[in-house]
């Protein structure tokens, strides 16, 4: 589940707004009336979902969406007629006066398409650097000289070692390299 942070300018609304979110089963992570705390508390997750009204005690919603952390989305309830065209895509808007339905379903949407895109991100192939491929490719290099394999043929086999072995595909590339050239 998502952790939320709750930034509204009044206390109090801020609490309300938290005790819904609990009931219905929401995590919130901290209960802010400015930018600046809402910020400090973000810095501490790595994602999450800030739920704000228009403006805070020292700057807009505007401003909180420009400085928030990679992997948070916002959730800005107000009035329509405070909403601008142009707003940032990681913003998803409710309208006053808010209906408790309508928080819980939107906040646990924002929630679910957190998760699909950390899923996602997770099964995106790990980046290697250029000293990594290398040494992949000389394992590579050295299993199609000394044993007529195509270079698919020996990547397969480099990768079904590795997961034989239980260990990383640099890990086993540093053992064909150690082996062959015994």
């Amino acid at each position: 589940m998502a952790n939320v942070i709750v930034a509204f300018s009044r206390q109090e609304d801020a609490r309300n707004i938290k005790n819904i979110l609990v009931r219905s089963g929401f995590q919130v992570f901290a209960v802010c009336t400015s930018g600046a705390q809402t910020l400090s508390q973000a810095e501490d997750l790595s994602s999450g979902i800030i739920v704000c009204g228009y403006r805070l005690t020292d700057m807009l919603f505007a401003e909180l969406s420009e400085c928030m952390p990679t992997g948070f989305d916002m959730l800005m309830v107000s009035s329509p007629r405070k909403w601008t065209a142009g707003t940032p895509e990681n913003v998803v808007f409710l309208p006053m006066p808010l209906k408790v339905h309508d928080l819980v379903a939107t906040l646990d949407m924002m929630a679910q398409a957190q998760d699909r895109r950390r899923r996602k991100q997770r099964q995106q192939p790990k980046k290697r650097n250029e000293e990594e491929q290398q040494l992949i490719n000389r394992a590579k290099g050295l299993l199609m000289e000394r044993n007529g394999m195509t270079e698919e043929e020996a990547h397969r086999y480099i990768q079904k070692c590795s997961m034989d072995s239980g260990t990383n595909l640099i890990e086993t590339a540093q053992m064909v390299i150690s082996l062959i050239n015994l």
